[in-house]
């Protein structure tokens, strides 16, 4: 557990994101990038947000291993004290970017990876920071085991088609496809919802989705 870090030590304007911070370091399940020791896992979600979908993965699979990462610890501490609340211990919560996913785990020994509505960067010059351009792809690629699969959400259509371009362009596999997840029949554990997700499908704006593998 990171050592108790006092609100007060945070030398930042706005208290509120001050207390944030200190939840998320005062949380036994937050770990940052250099406290968190590389071992196994079995699902990680890149770009978690609040981290409450992981929270909903590792609650309906308790024999499983499951890791939050994003670059902003005061979102995932949300989802850190629920999965305290509810005495979860086998989701993590860890600040990092998508590029330091190979310092997270061993080489090929993840079973999955999620991309939860990640941000679609539409301007052309930005594509290379979508987290399903060829460069994260390739690392994706790396740290799932023969075998793993990488689930993508999003309500863009514009960003969803592109995803799915360099998806076979990587040589990726795709195994299931929806362009509006909740109205298939599509395994339910795929259904669970993210904020996000919950404010698009308010506004009329269907779940894209799809599930992939690598070609070996």
């Amino acid at each position: 557990m990171p050592e108790f870090i006092d609100p007060n030590q945070f030398i930042i304007s706005r208290k509120r994101k001050k207390y944030r911070f200190a939840r998320f370091h005062n949380n036994p399940l937050c770990f940052e990038l250099y406290e968190w020791s590389a071992r196994p896992v079995d699902y990680i979600e890149i770009g978690a947000g609040n981290g409450m979908f992981a929270v909903e993965q590792a609650a309906g699979a308790p024999e499983r291993s499951f890791v939050a990462v994003d670059v902003k610890g005061d979102r995932l501490q949300i989802g850190a004290h629920a999965a305290v609340a509810r005495g979860l211990t086998n989701v993590y919560f860890v600040r990092a970017r998508a590029d330091q996913i190979a310092e997270l785990v061993p080489g090929h020994s993840v079973g999955a990876m999620w991309l939860n509505f990640s941000d679609p960067y539409p301007k052309k010059r930005s594509a290379g920071r979508r987290l399903t351009h060829p460069y994260f792809l390739n690392r994706y690629a790396q740290v799932l085991r023969p075998g793993g699969s990488l689930y993508i959400k999003h309500d863009n259509p514009q960003f969803f088609s592109w995803s799915l371009e360099q998806l076979v362009a990587s040589h990726w596999s795709l195994k299931e496809l929806s362009f509006d997840l909740h109205d298939s029949p599509l395994d339910v554990s795929y259904k669970i919802m993210t904020a996000y997700e919950q404010k698009w499908l308010a506004q009329g704006l269907p779940t894209q989705f799809v599930h992939a593998t690598i070609n070996t």
